[in-house]
């Protein structure tokens, strides 16, 4: 079995572990900035230090676990600073994923029990997708983006860089999701969605002030 770092002491990391075991990883330690204030296993694998310990243990792949894409951008960036390349990075497929046409599937990216990707489509670097979701031909998701449980993407979509896609989440086909968008639990997308933007309902619409928690 092959030694494996997780970068995050999270729940992804929790079911990230159960998966590399069964993928015949073997997570050997987990690395979180607050090592010192995590001081018991997580999934039964130790947290044994900051991030930058990974340096020392040059022989192990890594995982990164963190839910928020814009920060797993920041802590893949911070090790490229200190000499760690993307051959190091482990790509994470459960057993159960579906993908018939053998899609490219970039370094780091994460797929979850159930996950289904037809043919043609192509998944990023560091791309997590959770249980249930289908990704259709011809779709593209970005470097970073985040696909929750049960998303689903019609033929041709392009999900931007760190996107997130709330559970639930439908997505009409050819449309486009704009690098840092965030889409709603069970939102419906009828139309492309800048980047940036917040967009919720069915059907779904940009979220307003008010929406949000504002005044």
């Amino acid at each position: 079995m092959h030694p494996l770092l997780v970068i995050g002491a999270s729940g992804l990391a929790r079911e990230a572990i159960v998966v590399a075991r069964a993928a015949g990883l073997d997570p050997i330690g987990i690395v979180d900035d607050d090592a010192s204030r995590l001081p018991y296993p997580v999934a039964g694998v130790p947290v044994i230090g900051p991030i930058d310990r990974v340096l020392s243990i040059p022989e192990a792949r890594l995982l990164v676990c963190i839910g928020s894409g814009a920060a797993r951008e920041r802590v893949v960036a911070r090790l490229a600073r200190l000499g760690v390349d993307r051959s190091r990075y482990a790509t994470l497929i459960d057993p159960s994923v579906r993908n018939p046409g053998e899609s490219p599937i970039g370094v780091g990216s994460i797929l979850l029990a159930g996950v289904v990707v037809t043919v043609d489509a192509l998944l990023g670097d560091h791309v997590v997708v959770m249980p249930n979701t289908t990704i259709t031909h011809d779709c593209m998701v970005g470097d970073f983006a985040t696909l929750t449980a049960g998303v689903s993407l019609g033929g041709g979509v392009s999900v931007g860089r760190r996107a997130t896609l709330g559970m639930n989440a439908a997505v009409r086909q050819h449309l486009s999701i704009g690098a840092d968008a965030v889409i709603g639990m069970g939102a419906v997308v009828l139309h492309d969605v800048p980047a940036g933007a917040t967009w919720v309902g069915v059907p779904a619409s940009p979220m307003r002030y008010a929406e949000a928690g504002g005044a």
